[in-house]
């Protein structure tokens, strides 16, 4: 019976054939003895893998792609012309030519990132369909949610998937706008061209070309800061 140190050494020997593999096709590995690329992964040639990648399971990616360090992707399909910025994971989802991802961005299963979108930093989809071009760059949680082509998706937006039971599902339309820390409770429909106002909370369909306001009227009472300090320093 083989010891755990010889299993991890010929596991390093796996992944280390794997490397020279894909180098000697083409595919640039900096470091390759800090990535850990499993024996099933495809990478086409002018690819640019950086130190402590991990390629997991039957992953391909296509040519002129960047996947920068620290980013896991595992059983994943990635076009061409794709960045991958640092510490990203990707999961049984698929990414299309020309889209940037990350960083610290999560795709989770099931997620579609059409050609030239981008899912920025601190992004997380789940179940989501992403169109052509489309952009969520900050802060962001796209679950069980189709984006149209075009759309850009506001800092710290949510798509609120789950009633405690079910899940549901948002559908937001082509060249649309939702703004900054809006929710949107889903099942809820955007129409092509809508926008949702920044910190809005979208209960109800939006129809095309709309714009869609969910929130309270702003009050200023003057003068309430100093009353209340006044107010304290009467009870000492």
């Amino acid at each position: 019976m083989k010891t755990i140190a010889e299993l991890v050494a010929e596991d390093a020997e796996l992944h280390a054939a794997t490397a020279a593999r894909l180098m000697a096709s083409g595919v640039t590995i900096y470091r390759p003895d800090t990535c850990v690329i499993d024996a099933e992964v495809q990478v086409a040639p002018d690819t640019v893998i950086e130190p402590f990648v991990q390629l997991l399971g039957k992953t391909s990616i296509g040519s002129k792609c960047l996947i920068r360090s620290y980013t896991v992707i595992e059983n994943c399909t990635l076009g061409s012309n794709v960045l991958v910025r640092q510490n990203c994971v990707l999961s049984e989802s698929s990414v299309g030519d020309g889209a940037k991802i990350g960083p610290f961005a999560h795709l989770r299963p099931e997620s579609e990132i059409g050609e030239d979108a981008h899912i920025g930093n601190f992004v997380e989809t789940k179940k989501a369909k992403v169109g052509k071009g489309a952009k969520a760059s900050h802060l962001t949680y796209l679950g069980d949610a189709e984006v149209g082509e075009g759309t850009n998706i506001g800092a710290g937006v949510i798509t609120c998937n789950y009633d405690g039971v079910h899940k549901h599902r948002t559908h937001i339309g082509k060249a649309s706008f939702v703004g900054s820390d809006s929710t949107l409770v889903a099942p809820v429909n955007i129409g092509n061209g809508a926008y949702v106002g920044a910190g809005s909370c979208i209960t109800k369909d939006v129809p095309a070309g709309a714009l869609a306001v969910g929130r309270s009227r702003q009050t200023n009472i003057e003068g309430w800061v100093e009353a209340k300090r006044a107010s304290r320093e009467k009870k000492v």
